[in-house]
């Protein structure tokens, strides 16, 4: 006689008929004490402590305007835009982001390899990882629209499948970050609070996730209470910063209705010991170029 597979413990419920808040049950940096990295113990603990590590340049002005060229190339291809992995924006219809950019683009599949990017992820989640989504943010000015408030593990659990928190992402800036055109802004200390959202998750949901956060998305109230609690970090710097930041970190960002544009690429790594599972609260899991399902590590 045969029997089922065990279902994979859900230790962070979300998706249910209230909000529920749950205390993190994983580490934040998984690396044994002084293992090596490129990241300072001192910036490491800091990491620990507010979920997010700021770096005024991790890539230089001649790197950053081969990254922008290759931007710009991707948005102004026809085929590109076609393709279902381009993402526009409801009013304009201008391409917002281009998700799977490291298969798509040479260029930054190399920067997804390079040490100053991928050895930090190492050094954070203590583990060889590989890329669970990759994608370039295109946020023009005079009206590109913002990400409302939320946990991107609280999506990636119910939708994805990832059973940890054991996923972190890096922000790096191809324009300048001001303080006025829709920069990333996160609660520090949020992400040792785990917010589990409420209402279903209707079917197809990324399709219209991707233009408009709607489920997993948290109460006024309880975002007032967060938000009392830990305050809001504004995030501005040149081109060529970047921030790391936590999967379970709170985070937004607002309208860009400057007429200065506001473009990064966006890179989650996930540990190879965290593999997806079965989503834990969708029908379905969300397609690969959104949520990698293929596990072969960074090398």
């Amino acid at each position: 006689m045969t029997t089922a597979p065990e279902r994979t413990t859900d230790l962070y419920p979300t998706r249910g008929a209230t909000e529920q808040v749950t205390e993190r049950k994983d580490p934040v940096v998984w690396s044994e004490p002084g293992a090596p990295g490129p990241i300072e113990a001192r910036d490491l603990a800091d990491y620990e402590r507010d979920g997010f590590l700021a770096i005024e340049q991790l890539i230089t002005p001649e790197e950053v305007l081969t990254y922008r060229a290759e931007l710009e190339r991707l948005v102004a291809d026809p085929e590109i835009r076609r393709d279902e992995r381009s993402i526009v924006e409801p009013k304009s219809q201008e391409i917002r982001s281009v998700f799977e950019v490291h298969k798509l683009s040479r260029v930054f599949a190399d920067l997804v390899r390079d040490p100053r990017v991928v050895g930090r992820a190492r050094q954070i989640l203590g583990s060889d990882v590989y890329v669970h989504q990759s994608r370039i943010n295109v946020k023009p000015g005079f009206g590109a629209s913002g990400f409302y408030w939320h946990s991107d593990f609280e999506t990636w659990h119910a939708e994805d499948g990832l059973p940890r928190m054991r996923t972190v992402s890096v922000s790096i800036a191809l324009t300048e970050n001001f303080a006025t055109n829709g920069g990333l802004m996160i609660m520090p200390g949020s992400h040792r609070t785990f917010l589990g959202c409420s209402g279903e998750t209707p079917k197809d949901n990324y399709k219209r996730s991707l233009q408009m956060q709607d489920a997993g998305t948290p109460s006024d109230g309880m975002l007032t209470r967060f938000a009392d609690r830990h305050g809001i970090r504004l995030f501005t710097g040149k081109a060529g910063s970047a921030t790391w930041f936590d999967c379970n970190c709170m985070h937004g960002s607002g309208d860009n209705i400057t007429p200065y544009p506001r473009s990064n690429v966006f890179i989650v790594f996930n540990s190879v010991e965290n593999t997806a599972v079965e989503p834990f609260a969708a029908p379905v899991p969300r397609p690969d170029y959104i949520g990698a399902r293929d596990f072969t590590p960074v090398v």
